[in-house]
């Protein structure tokens, strides 16, 4: 058997060809294919506006830049990759970490006490951990009574819903973010978007996205500088207005996600396939406990499983080693943010997140990708489970 990674992405001949033909056009960095990507994306998710970007890490800066302001407060999960909470860093304000559920999702319930006791939080940064969805409901209520600002961190669920909701489509929030990393749910090799329902964010990330800079008439500060002494406009003509970033994202990037977006469904249709008969073959395993049990609403970005170490002879990091000696990689998702050694200098690591730290002694992520095969999938089935039968003979 081959080696079976926990992600990866699926490239057919004709994603291949949109490339090629985008490689040969007059265009290789922001083109034609950038504004048609960012259309496709508004009408997948429902968003309004889409701005897309480098990778899914510069659409979090450039959010958390047109949404925050130095020294705002910001609730916000452990249970992420570090650039969520980076990106908070990255605009002068403070993170706030609450604890998660036991379905990985940041405790919105939690949150909600933490807006009670201090009126100066700002904002909520919520991610779909694995694909899941957070409570629609929930966010909705909490941005109406606490007047907050939300940030959807979308990068794990492009295409899940709840109750009618799609993800990234900021119903019931200020921003979403996407990522197309390889692992993702489809890719454009590195690449991210964030989506909106404000003309004025979305004018904000533009300008943000590209140095800061200006170029449209109706806009210009500085009409000195703009006009020839017979008032005609400099044709050459452009303005720095405020220190942005070079975040563009690639033609060929987005020709590759647009031949990628018309797939999207149809991966996530396998992602849920995949995951419905990890679920089955799991169901009466006990050591095994699936980290949420199927319902149609995660589109599966990851599968997630928790095992009880403490009562078996084997570490969590023996297995990873074991599992790798069969050419099956695992993948932790995710170390406790504030409890790297980077935030721990900061002063974090002690807060009280006994679920948070319970799951990262039980939890990895079992390969999940579209096309991965029946008989792959089998194989990383019968390893694990075969794995920690044999540790609990050993008692």
């Amino acid at each position: 058997m081959s080696f079976i990674p926990y992600g990866k992405q699926c490239i057919e001949d004709d994603d291949i060809q949109a490339v090629v033909e985008v490689l040969k056009s007059d265009y290789l960095t922001t083109g034609p294919k950038v504004a048609e990507f960012e259309k496709a994306l508004c009408e997948y998710t429902g968003a309004k506006y889409c701005v897309a970007v480098a990778n899914g890490t510069a659409a979090l800066h450039l959010a958390s830049l047109a949404l925050l302001e130095k020294d705002d407060k910001v609730l916000t999960t452990p249970n992420s990759f570090v650039a969520t909470s980076n990106s908070i860093l990255y605009a002068g304000a403070k993170p706030i970490f609450v604890d998660i559920k036991e379905d990985g999702n940041i405790d919105l319930d939690l949150c909600e006490k933490y807006l009670k006791n201090d009126k100066s939080i700002k904002a909520i940064y919520g991610v779909h951990f694995s694909g899941n969805p957070l409570n629609q409901k929930k966010l909705k209520e909490l941005k109406e009574k606490y007047k907050i600002v939300i940030l959807e961190d979308c990068a794990h669920s492009l295409g899940a819903v709840f109750d009618g909701i799609k993800a990234a489509s900021c119903a019931n929030s200020d921003y979403s973010i996407l990522s197309f990393h390889p692992v993702k749910h489809m890719t454009t090799g590195e690449g991210g978007a964030i989506t909106t329902n404000d003309e004025n964010i979305y004018k904000k990330l533009l300008s943000l996205r590209a140095h800061g800079i200006v170029r449209d008439e109706k806009n210009i500060q500085d009409k000195c500088m703009a006009y020839d002494r017979n008032n005609n406009l400099n044709p050459w003509y452009y303005e720095m207005q405020e220190l942005g970033f070079n975040y563009r994202i690639t033609d060929f990037q987005c020709a590759l996600g647009l031949s990628q977006i018309k797939k999207l469904d149809s991966f996530i249709k396998r992602r849920k396939e995949i995951a419905k008969r990890y679920d089955d073959a799991f169901r009466d395993n006990e050591h095994i406990k699936p980290l949420y049990l199927f319902d149609g609403n995660s589109s599966y970005h990851l599968y997630v499983i928790r095992v009880d170490f403490e009562k078996l002879k084997i570490t969590k990091a023996e297995l990873f080693k074991k599992m790798r000696e069969k050419n099956i990689g695992l993948q932790l998702h995710y170390i406790p943010i504030n409890k790297q050694p980077f935030y721990k200098t900061l002063g974090f690591g002690s807060e009280n997140t006994p679920i948070m730290d319970k799951y990262y002694k039980e939890a990895f992520s079992l390969p999940m990708y579209p096309c991965m095969k029946d008989d792959e999938q089998r194989f990383v089935v019968d390893s694990v489970a075969d794995i920690l039968k044999l540790a609990k003979k050993q008692i």
